[in-house]
């Protein structure tokens, strides 16, 4: 596991770019990131494009991660990928149900909770846990709650290895996609429940050794400077931004000093 202390910024590109251009642009990260010796960065194209980003980011700090995974590791599950197909890949990370998954998918945290179980049984794998409120929870101020049992659903009943680490992505779903990243100070908030919640349920031995914990919501280069010291923020889940090569190694910079 690489030192709790170093941050992480993580581009999702979803299903945004052809293989052409995705290998394009995981080119210009190459270029851009040569030499960036601290923290760590990911890169998570589509499946399609697995191999080809492999070939691309080679010999730079760059790293592979997949967009999603299916809980079971060979069978009759058309359309799926496992955790060892992704390995295989060359993928080191893995987003582990984002809330567009949540809500186009109907991927439900009983489906994640087994999602991750086949994550963790791969020595080379990380899982992206994403968690989040949508607006209407957060307008009748039931955040807290639907964290909580979130992440309760999620991890309850797992218990870990002392070197396998699990990065928890809050992601508040009102701000995917708005342009507006939420107020710094709302993002440690949440985050500290979030630390609270895994202390409840690990102890706080577990709860700072395995885990990270990173925002994900609209962040880009102008906005990215108010989640740089925040005490319990250890790095970025980026969108949009990430599509750029330029934005996104702003972005990486200013995260990870």
């Amino acid at each position: 596991m690489e030192n709790k202390k170093e941050k992480i910024v993580i581009a999702n590109w979803k299903m945004k770019l052809s293989l052409k251009e995705t290998v394009e642009l995981a080119k210009k990260m190459k270029s851009k990131f040569t030499g960036f010796k601290k923290g760590t960065v990911v890169v998570c194209p589509n499946f399609v494009s697995l191999a080809e980003v492999g070939k691309a980011i080679k010999g730079s700090p760059v790293k592979l991660g997949g967009q999603s995974v299916f809980w079971e590791e060979l069978g009759a599950y058309t359309g799926e990928i496992s955790a060892n197909m992704l390995a295989e890949a060359g993928c080191e990370y893995v987003i582990v149900g984002h809330s567009e998954r949540r809500e186009y998918m109907l991927e439900n945290y009983e489906m994640i909770h087994k999602k991750l179980k086949s994550v963790l049984n791969m020595d080379k794998l990380t899982p992206i846990v994403c968690i989040g409120e949508n607006m209407n929870e957060r307008k009748t101020d039931r955040r807290d709650f639907v964290l909580t049992h979130q992440l309760q659903q999620a991890l309850g009943g797992i218990s870990f290895l002392k070197n396998q680490e699990v990065i928890i992505a809050y992601e508040p779903i009102w701000a995917i996609g708005s342009g507006v990243a939420i107020e710094p100070a709302e993002a440690e908030y949440a985050h500290k429940i979030v630390k609270l919640t895994l202390n409840d349920l690990f102890g706080p031995q577990v709860a700072a050794n395995n885990f990270r914990i990173v925002y994900g919501g609209s962040i880009s280069s102008k906005n990215v400077k108010g989640f740089t010291d925040l005490e319990n923020t250890d790095g970025l889940l980026v969108g949009g931004a990430s599509l750029d090569a330029e934005e996104f190694y702003k972005v990486a910079k200013a995260m990870i000093k």
